[in-house]
């Protein structure tokens, strides 16, 4: 071989028992962290994420290292696919108004809220899920599922998000489209019920609502597409479980620094407590 190749025998022994370059040998141990952070997120984290979740292990990295290690493993997060609408605008509504304006951060929790309704395919039907996301902490503070969408839906996400995240009445907004369970009667006799402030954006306009819909589109890319659902009993436990654990408990949140929600509401309760 050694002839083969053009080099003495004294030389490719050499080679042989030649220590591994350091950077090698980290670039090698980079590679198996990189690889761990990547299942431990079911497959659903980016380099981005990846690079803040060893930061947070004390493995400062660059996130052009990850990108490229990713790349020569062949790691690729999870990927969004096609929008389906279900909610159906309402025209009796015009006089409401945007509060929010495209603003979805606030500067304690309980004082913006935002919401929408989406579906969960099950080989028996759908199942329907309305969230409110609370606009300070990013975390979702009230939910609720079903084999309808119904108002009474829409009603049971805000009454949860009641419970856990006190609001302040006459000042809390809640944000949503203008879905007819949105802009009914009923739910707008709801909000009246705890004060709370009501909030659409206009017609056909996506962006007013784009953080409730971009809860959607990671709920359904991170979990509910690579998911297969008998029953709608198992979606409701599933999703449940993924909103509570990973979602509000693990998930790191690029709008919080990198935190989850629970830490950042932890973090802004023990200033408050301080203060």
């Amino acid at each position: 071989m050694c002839e083969l190749v053009g080099v003495s025998k004294s030389g490719y022994y050499n080679w042989l028992s030649r220590p591994e370059a350091a950077t090698k040998v980290r670039r090698r141990k980079l590679a198996l962290l990189v690889e761990s952070e990547f299942k431990a997120s079911d497959m659903t984290y980016g380099y981005r994420r990846i690079t803040a979740a060893l930061k947070r292990k004390g493995a400062v990295v660059s996130p052009d290292t990850v990108r490229s290690i990713m790349r020569e493993k062949g790691l690729k997060a999870a990927q969004p696919r096609r929008k389906v609408r279900t909610t159906i605008p309402a025209d009796d509504i015009d006089t409401r108004p945007d509060l929010v304006d495209r603003d979805f951060t606030a500067e304690a929790p309980g004082l913006k809220w935002v919401g929408d309704i989406t579906y969960i395919r099950t080989w028996v039907g759908f199942v329907y899920l309305a969230t409110v996301l609370d606009c300070c902490t990013k975390k979702v503070v009230g939910y609720a599922m079903a084999d309808n969408m119904k108002t009474d839906l829409i009603c049971k996400a805000i009454d949860m998000a009641v419970r856990r995240c006190p609001h302040q009445e006459e000042v809390t907004i809640f944000h949503s489209d203008r879905g007819s369970q949105y802009t009914s009667q009923q739910f707008a006799k709801h909000l009246k019920n705890y004060k709370i402030l009501p909030s659409v954006g206009r017609t056909g306009v996506c962006w007013d609502n784009a953080w409730a819909e971009s809860f959607n589109a990671t709920l359904k890319n991170e979990r509910v597409h690579r998911m297969v659902y008998p029953t709608r009993e198992k979606a409701i436990k599933d999703v449940a479980s993924w909103i509570e654990l990973t979602y509000n408990h693990t998930r790191l949140h690029s709008a919080l620094g990198y935190r989850t929600p629970n830490e950042a509401e932890h973090e802004l309760n023990s200033r408050k407590q301080a203060a």
